[in-house]
């Protein structure tokens, strides 16, 4: 494998962009593995590439129906934080967050991770006295937080509705200095390569359609490309949890599937700084590298497996834009699509083991799929290779919709059963 530095790149263009190798390969599977990973998104790549590197596990396969980082890893809005309000939340995704911070560096690949900023907004006293609230919880546990008046946040965007005359007065916010966004599809083409170089088989083009399961033990997967035996078998799906779990017998899954829609106006030039979310509804808004507005909003409010959006939402989630920064109606929306989430029942994932030994789910991640990717992936592989939960993912357990030991994250936003 090439290792990128400014050298390679000056060799790159000194011989006519000649010199690189590809960035993976392209293998056919084995008769079988150690582990197989099913799903070839930000998840399941991550998941490799930790198995492989800190566990020393690398006859693995990921299988990917399609071709990899095709899911959602590639159609999300790129918000990466860990402001969250309960304990085993908090822990969770502040992991997560330290890993992006050096993710560049471990990978050997950029994947544009920018600490610019999240600021949520409070358009109410007792909003901003809730924000405060996550803030201190937040700042317990070692987590950087600032709570901000509305001269704080004018000062800093001062385009927003700031008029006496607002539908949703903004009185001010709560800020994570440390989150920002990344290059959705760079974070699974740098697992995917970092996974590859160590071993990792990457099967694309190979969807599972059976498991092989005999005295409650997994012994291997049925695929389009025939049958692929293991010892151990991780599902990392996404919104086809319900699905690809089913096949195995796991029919009653707390999770359900919904479609949440992403939107990019036209290039501009550089005007929003941080990432905002609009806490009078669900609105969220940064801006790409390239000029374009991301944003979205709420579900689409109906169960489905289609990766496109509805006209509704579109205006719903336009309209939640424009109520906070009314200039937004000047511009062109250039593209819209949407990713199929698997919502679970109290907000929070679900990374461990199953009733099926050998078989392990990584699930339920709401809206909070992409910033949890390599905390997810460590955890995860932490899970498969020692066949039992880290302290970061113990209270993730697929259980705990059985004993009411629920993580209800009011602060996160995912309430499934308002939709």
């Amino acid at each position: 494998m090439t290792h990128y530095s400014v050298w390679s790149l000056i060799k790159g263009g000194l011989t006519g962009q000649k010199n690189w190798t590809r960035a993976w390969r392209d293998p056919e599977p084995k008769s079988s593995y150690d582990v197989i990973i099913i799903g070839g998104g930000g998840h399941g790549l991550a998941t490799a590439h930790y198995l492989a590197k800190l566990h020393g596990v690398t006859n693995v396969a990921v299988l990917e129906k399609g071709w990899l980082g095709g899911g959602n890893v590639g159609r999300n809005t790129t918000i990466v934080r860990s402001n969250y309000l309960l304990d085993a939340n908090a822990h969770f995704y502040e992991h997560s967050l330290k890993l992006w911070e050096g993710l560049s560096d471990d990978l050997n690949y950029n994947v544009m991770f920018s600490q610019r900023a999240v600021i949520n907004l409070a358009h109410s006293k007792p909003q901003l006295d809730g924000f405060a609230r996550r803030g201190n919880a937040m700042l317990l546990n070692g987590i950087d937080a600032e709570l901000l008046d509305r001269d704080g946040v004018q000062a800093m965007v001062p385009y927003f509705d700031y008029s006496e005359s607002a539908r949703f007065p903004i009185y001010g916010g709560l800020m994570q200095r440390r989150g920002g966004s990344a290059r959705h599809d760079a974070v699974a083409w740098g697992y995917a390569r970092s996974a590859d170089a160590r071993g990792v088989d990457l099967i694309q083009n190979c969807e599972v359609t059976g498991f092989r399961i005999e005295d409650g033990r997994v012994l291997g997967v049925e695929t389009t490309r025939g049958f692929i035996g293991a010892q151990k078998v991780g599902m990392a799906v996404a919104g086809h949890t319900s699905h690809v779990a089913a096949m195995a017998g796991l029919n009653r899954l707390p999770i359900e599937s919904h479609k949440l829609q992403a939107m990019v106006s036209e290039g501009l030039k550089p005007l929003i700084n941080q990432v905002y979310t609009f806490g009078a509804g669900h609105f969220y808004i940064s801006q790409s590298d390239k000029g374009g507005l991301v944003y979205g909003g709420d579900l689409d409010g109906y169960n489905s497996y289609a990766q496109r959006g509805n006209y509704p939402l579109i205006e719903h989630v336009h309209a939640a834009g424009m109520a906070l920064m009314p200039s937004l109606g000047r511009l062109r929306l250039t593209r819209h699509w949407a990713g199929v989430m698997d919502m679970s029942m109290d907000g929070s994932p679900i990374i461990g083991m199953t009733p099926i030994e050998g078989l392990y789910l990584n699930a339920g991640w709401c809206y909070g799929g992409f910033k949890a990717t390599p905390a997810s992936g460590w955890c995860f592989a932490h899970t498969i290779a020692q066949n039992r939960p880290h302290a970061l993912n113990e209270a993730f357990t697929l259980n705990r919709f059985e004993t009411g030991a629920q993580i209800d994250e009011r602060g996160a936003g995912p309430i499934p059963g308002a939709h």
